[in-house]
């Protein structure tokens, strides 16, 4: 095994963890910043919502094919070289997105982004367990929601109040991550190189026969998840403008902030609960979330939109953290990657197909019909969840 270099209490493995969850946040701040501005797009270069979501899903799938292929690598090579690489292809999408005059562009830099993002993940998220074994699984818990949460909100402020909505946001993520660039000069690495990189870019997808009952029975629940969240990411600031009339982009990039806020939050509250109580209850969280979000889109009321997606984001935070905690003890270390790589490959599909079809459907029924349906599927997946769940068939001695 890669050993660990700076001690666990050493200045410079403080830093170094500093260093790595501020910038793991802000590739997922980058990650999150188009969203606000995807109905300005839609208005600028006449795109239609499934132009909208086939760019969000091109992000999730470039994503996912970085992460099979390179997630494990920096165990070989070293963190630092993938930090930086990560860095120098996510400033190159900012680049992209400043320059972008046209729905291709736009699509074009989201993949390079989800490149930059598959690498920066696994990487910064490694470098945290190494430096920091006590608070690492935590930071690493709600690094993805927070920097979502402040990338919606961000690029919402400045596109509606601050001049240059398709450019500033970008320009001052590409200050942010050039100085990281520069920053990285000056952080220890963490572990030493070893031999065997080619053979850990070969993508290892399997599930031990111990964990596919307890995979089968939760994944109703995880697509419906990770389901809502890309639409959420992808068509959510549209549906506000649709069903309430407000169109300004603060509103729609504050909904999708409060669903990852309320995830972030929902990570430190239940994290000392038992996993497969805390499944059940961010189960039933996600559904009346849905259930209020749609009430919001009938009564056109904003409010209900905020409420409706802060319960969700409940249920989204508690979700993904307490899945990870069922199914992934039921394999051995060995088998752990492979098994993980199942589950984001199931994840990454939901969170992009079901946003793309919806957006392929609302020119024919409406975003507001296309809605009802989605959140529809949503819940009857949630519930097929808790009935599948509560039978007591997951077998994991941990829980």
């Amino acid at each position: 095994m890669s050993s660990i270099l700076p001690s666990a209490t050493s200045p410079s493995a403080f830093r170094m963890t500093v260093y790595s969850f501020t910038f793991a946040v802000l590739i997922s701040v980058c990650s999150s910043a188009p969203t606000p501005l995807y109905h300005l797009y839609q208005e600028l270069f006449d795109l239609s919502p499934a132009m909208i979501t086939l760019i969000f899903g091109s992000y999730a799938f470039a994503l996912l094919a970085a992460l099979l292929t390179f997630g494990g690598l920096s165990d070989y090579v070293g963190r630092k070289p993938l930090i930086l690489a990560a860095l120098v292809i996510n400033a190159t999408a900012l680049v992209m997105f400043m320059l972008a005059e046209s729905g291709a562009m736009l699509m074009a830099g989201r993949i390079v982004q989800g490149i930059a993002t598959g690498l920066a993940f696994p990487t910064f998220g490694a470098t945290i367990l190494d430096t920091d074994k006590r608070h690492g699984p935590i930071l690493n818990s709600i690094t993805a929601f927070l920097g979502l949460m402040i990338g919606t909100l961000a690029a919402g402020t400045l596109v509606a109040f601050a001049p240059a909505p398709t450019y500033l946001i970008y320009a001052i993520l590409f200050v942010a991550t050039i100085a990281g660039t520069i920053a990285l000069a000056f952080m220890p690495e963490t572990i030493t190189r070893r031999p065997g990189a080619l053979a850990a870019m070969r993508p290892r997808i399997s599930v031990p026969p111990r964990a596919r009952g307890a995979l089968i029975k939760v994944t109703p629940v995880n697509v419906a998840s990770w389901a809502l969240a890309g639409f959420y990411l992808s068509l959510m600031p549209t549906l506000v403008a649709v069903a309430t009339g407000i169109t300004s982009p603060f509103v729609g990039g504050a909904v999708v902030a409060t669903s990852m806020l309320s995830a972030t939050v929902s990570v430190f509250v239940f994290r000392a609960l038992a996993p497969q109580r805390v499944l059940f209850s961010a189960t039933t969280g996600l559904m009346i979330g849905v259930l209020i979000t749609l009430l919001g889109v009938e009564e056109r009321a904003v409010g209900l939109l905020f409420l409706g997606t802060a319960v969700a984001g409940l249920g989204l935070g508690s979700i993904f953290s307490n899945i990870l905690k069922i199914v992934l003890p039921l394999a051995e270390s060995h088998e752990r990657a492979g098994l993980f790589s199942a589950f984001l490959v199931e994840s990454y599909l939901a969170f992009a197909v079901p946003a793309i079809i919806a957006g392929l459907a609302a020119p024919a029924l409406g975003l507001s019909a296309t809605a009802y349906i989605y959140g529809a599927v949503v819940i009857l997946l949630a519930a097929i969840s808790i009935a599948a769940t509560r039978t007591g068939l997951i077998e994991n001695p941990a829980v």
